[in-house]
């Protein structure tokens, strides 16, 4: 021992040998390069996994051709620009290639920097003052030995990284803000029916009704009434029958399938053990049997709780529509601070997103849901430093190999086999148990409540990047420190120091700490070329491939895989945002200290921006198009990243210089910049992102929805009625070649008949009727993949919006249809859902436009208006546009259109604004009386202003209303 301290330095000091970088570096370009050979050879025979965009796409929003050459696929990559990929693939997709166009100029312009004037400087440094037995060529690219005032270099160089970030943030966000809100002017949106509609949570019990959601509204005087409200309905346990249902016919499937792989019976009826663990105890039943059997229970449960669910108990939650998207939009951003009657109202999601399980659950059960998700994310984080703890341990093998005889033996009788191992072993353990970190994180995030997938990616997003920095970058870190330090001990151990020696001689662990932190920069040299080599392997998709091909080999595919493996595979934005953040994060924190893990940084975002474009292109989709919403969360984490890079600066300068110096007091400026950024950020554009914010001129011209068509056509129910309130319940698929083998598996009579599947588009098949009842679809060869049309009907936002998603069944007939709009456009919007008819209007409204109301008044007609209002200007000019003050009386102007109070004839292009007086001292619940009847229907007036409590208006009368009032007088609720 009394020399082990001689042993302890004639091994490497760093954590990771620049031999094993070296070996890294040089794998993972060679691996990389075979990767991209064997895509270009697979690519052109493999179309459906490479390029399935082409045959599945929505409208006429094909990509570009992609030739079937050796790098056919990057021209269109190159000549493809930003605006026509916004038409294409739609703004979240846009976003995510910004985000990742955003990180490559920036990191290329910090890698620049960082090299240009920071490599010189520490080289030169290094050179003139650090023995050669104490440095290596990698040490010498870092500050890890540089001292005195040429520190001061290095927060220069910091201060500019952080102006970089600064600007190009802000040139991304200009661009965001003009893209979301061409977005919200896009005719998809403009003719979706949820961007016109509010959702109105946590309801408070006596306001749980349709009559209930009006009264809440009323009762905040927003400046436009609704058009239609609608409460949920409980649908108790309705949707976990028809989930089970659906996984017990996926499960018959498999087992009728791989029982007749190959067009053969195999020797032995398939078995399943019932009970038991691993394998072990139970009961074995017959497979087949079994989930025949459990389908037809499943079945007739889900029949009888359909039969008896009683869909009047409301939730606590409800929508409301309003008459045009502005409307919605204006309100919205009025009420996002407010709570009226205790409720959160927001705009409503796309129906699409929705995770229905969690909107039914009740504020306890998402309280104590959050608690336990809370609990177990934390004890995954706990359980996580155990791979951390054998990560660290590979990436320190260096520095413990004088204590391991083993190791000390391998390291000098194979050194090149050791720095490969040191340096290939720990990043790709971290990939491995990374590769299930997501997973486990979406999981909780959806268990704790997330109400949309949007919400549960950006849960997703918060919860993985964080867990990722404290754990592999903090934790992974300390977990160094310690080597270092027990390292420390030992030696002074070995060179039999008195132990109040050893405790006197700790004053030089900040410098060891310094020194620790710093080496743990040639690990993130081995990090980045996997994490490359990697973006390189997801644009290959060999495990794809391989998995398709073993399962089809060895298990057989049923109908429905093929028909799911065949769709565009969907996007996981949360997973690649949060790894593309974690890199940006190591990158800028280590740019100053070592400037080579930021140049590696670049490269690896060089690669990723043009592989993710090819993806996006070709082959994933967008789940749920949320107009680029996780931006902002982008954003707000790389300015984290920032403050972060400039806290572990002051930590080196203060060990450096020692804190009592106040020298590290000059890396803290830049924090406080970052942190006034950060406001004037959300000033100029959070509030414009999150909200259309329309022009005067859009708001008079704005397609205006009348009540009486969104009440009559019952649209908002159909849209967000709870969807297992209708859901077609899966039919058993299987190979129509395989059909003539069930008269052999299952006893008794087998019938034939025409089974009606929802998965086709409610096309009918050919299917045999085995005992009991139970149907079996035929799928023909040449149907197995999934047709583009019905693909298209399915992707497509205008067609979902059209489609029914409510049981008619339960919740009575769909009506009439949409009649769209007060002013008379052709318009795509009004389906035909329930036999309603669309826009061009019939003539007796173009007559009605044309020479204004009969002298003879009839519950069809607009009402006569009010000149004192009806002549008042949407908004006036001391007014903001969005935003409605009632203590602002605007002076009487008339609108074009109007040629007299007696005798006006509507402006064709919007409705007349008119008010709603209600009175102010009028309570929920109202009088009976006040209730309108079902069938009378208005026409709602664009504009709603209502007036303050000392101002009685001469359009409310405490009289019983007239015929014909057209919604004016009535009380709404």
């Amino acid at each position: 021992m009394a020399d082990i301290g001689q042993i302890i330095d004639e091994s490497s000091s760093r954590t990771i040998t620049p031999a094993a970088v070296g070996s890294q570096v040089a794998l993972m370009s060679i691996v990389s390069v075979v990767t991209i050979v064997v895509f270009n050879v697979l690519r052109p025979k493999n179309k459906v996994i490479y390029e399935p965009k082409v045959k599945y796409h929505v409208g006429d929003k094909k990509p570009p051709r992609i030739s079937d050459s050796l790098l056919g696929w990057l021209p269109p990559l190159i000549r493809t620009k930003e605006p026509e990929l916004v038409d294409k693939l739609g703004l979240d997709a846009v976003t995510f290639l910004r985000f990742t166009r955003m990180t490559r100029s920036l990191y290329s312009s910090i890698a620049l920097a960082c090299c240009a004037i920071l490599i010189p400087i520490n080289v030169a440094y290094n050179l003139k003052n650090v023995p050669s037995a104490d440095r290596d060529i990698l040490s010498m690219l870092t500050i890890r030995d540089v001292k005195g005032s040429f520190l001061f270099a290095h927060v220069t160089v910091s201060y500019a990284i952080s102006v970089l970030v600064m600007f190009f943030v802000w040139r991304h966000w200009k661009e965001m803000l003009r893209l979301r809100q061409e977005w919200f002017r896009s005719p998809e949106y403009m003719r979706s029916f949820y961007a016109r509609t509010l959702a109105v949570m946590r309801v408070p019990k006596k306001y749980q009704s349709d009559e209930g959601i009006r009264a809440i509204f009323e009762t905040v005087q927003v400046p436009y009434p609704t058009t239609s409200v609608h409460i949920g309905r409980k649908v108790g346990r309705l949707p976990e029958l028809i989930e089970y249902h659906n996984t017990a016919v996926r499960e018959l499937e498999q087992v009728l399938v791989t029982y007749l792989k190959g067009g053969k019976i195999a020797k032995e009826r398939p078995t399943i053990r019932i009970g038991g663990f691993m394998g072990m105890g139970g009961v074995k039943r017959d497979a087949i049997d079994f989930y025949t059997a459990k389908l037809k229970r499943t079945e007739q449960a889900i029949e009888d709780y359909r039969e008896h669910i009683d869909t009047r108990k409301a939730e606590n939650y409800g929508f409301a529509s309003m008459a045009a998207i502005p409307y919605a939009h204006i309100v919205a951003n009025l009420l996002r601070t407010k709570h009226p009657k205790g409720t959160d109202i927001a705009l409503a999601p796309n129906p699409k997103d929705i995770i229905w399980a969690n909107f039914n659950k009740t504020t306890s059960e998402v309280i104590r849901n959050k608690l336990i998700g809370a609990f177990f994310l934390v004890l995954v984080c706990f359980f996580n430093t155990i791979p951390l703890f054998i990560i660290s341990i590979l990436a320190n093998l260096s520095s413990i190999s004088a204590y391991v005889g083993f190791l000390s033996k391998w390291s000098s009788a194979s050194p090149g086999s050791f720095a490969f191992v040191s340096g290939v072993a720990p990043p790709a353990i971290s990939a491995i148990f990374g590769f299930f970190l997501p997973i486990i994180m979406r999981w909780l995030s959806k268990f704790q409540g997330a109400l949309t997938h949007s919400r549960l990616d950006r849960a997703v997003v918060a919860r993985y990047f964080a867990f990722l920095v404290i754990s592999q970058l903090i934790i992974f870190t300390l977990i160094g420190v310690g080597f270092i330090a027990a390292e420390q001990i030992v030696t002074e151990i070995g060179h039999h120091t008195s132990f109040q020696d050893i405790i006197d001689n700790l004053h030089t662990l900040p410098s060891t700490i310094n020194q620790t932190y710093i080496n743990q920069s040639s690990y993130w040299l081995t990090y980045f070329p996997l994490r490359g080599f990697l973006v390189i392997f997801d644009l290959a998709q060999i495990l794809n491939l391989l998995w398709t091909s073993f399962k089809t080999h060895v298990f057989g595919r049923t109908p429905r895989d093929i028909r799911e493996w065949t769709q565009p595979p969907e996007f996981e934005y949360a997973i690649y945002y949060s790894n593309i953040l974690f890199m940006a994060t190591v990158a800028l924190v280590f740019a100053p200290l070592a400037p080579l893990v930021v140049l590696a940084g670049a490269i690896v975002f060089w690669i990723g921006s043009w592989v993710y474009k090819y993806q996006l292109m070709f082959v994933f989709m967008t789940k749920v198009e949320s107009g680029g919403r996780l931006w902002n969360m982008m954003v707000n984490r790389l300015l984290a990243s920032v403050i972060l890079m400039q806290l572990l600066m002051a930590l080196t300068i203060g060990l450096q210089y020692g804190f009592k110096s106040f020298m590290w007091l000059t890396t803290v400026p830049p924090i406080l910049f970052i942190i006034v950024f950060k406001i004037q950020l959300d000033r100029t554009f959070y509030n414009k992102f999150l909200y259309y914010m329309p022009s005067e001129t859009e708001l008079r011209e704005a397609t205006v929805h009348s009540s009486r068509s969104d009440a009559s056509g019952k649209g908002l129910e159909k849209r967000f009625g709870h969807p297992a309130l209708h859901a077609e319940l899966f039919t058993p698929m299987l190979h129509a070649r395989m059909m003539p083998f069930l008269g052999d598996i299952y006893k008794g009579k087998i019938g034939s008949d025409k089974a009606k599947l929802d998965e086709y588009g409610g096309q009918k098949l050919d299917a045999q009727i085995i005992e009991g009842g139970l149907k079996i679809a035929a799928v023909e060869q040449r149907d197995l993949e999934y047709d583009p049309a019905l693909y298209q009907r399915d992707r497509g936002e205008l067609d979902w919006d059209q489609r029914s998603i409510a049981s008619t069944a339960i919740l009575g007939n769909a009506g009439s249809g949409d009649n769209a709009s007060l002013y008379h456009q052709k318009t795509h919007y009004a389906g035909s859902i329930g036999g309603g008819r669309a826009s061009p209007a019939p003539p007796a409204f173009d007559r009605y436009l044309a020479t204004g109301p009969s002298q003879f008044q009839s519950d069809i007609e607009l009402a006569r208006m009010n000149k004192s209002v009806d002549q008042l200007p949407l908004l006036t000019d001391h007014q903001s546009y969005g935003y409605f003050d009632a203590r602002q009386q605007p002076p009487p102007s008339p609108l074009s259109g109007y040629d007299s109070p007696d005798r006006m004839t509507p402006p064709t292009r919007y409705g007349s604004p008119a008010p709603m007086a209600t009175s102010p001292q009028m309570q929920y619940p109202p009088h009976p009386g006040m209730y309108r009847a079902p069938t009378e229907g208005y026409r709602e007036a664009p504009l709603h202003r209502p007036y303050p409590p000392h101002h009685q208006t001469s359009s409310y009368s405490s009289e019983p209303p007239p015929q014909n009032m057209s919604g004016r007088g009535a009380y709404r609720g």
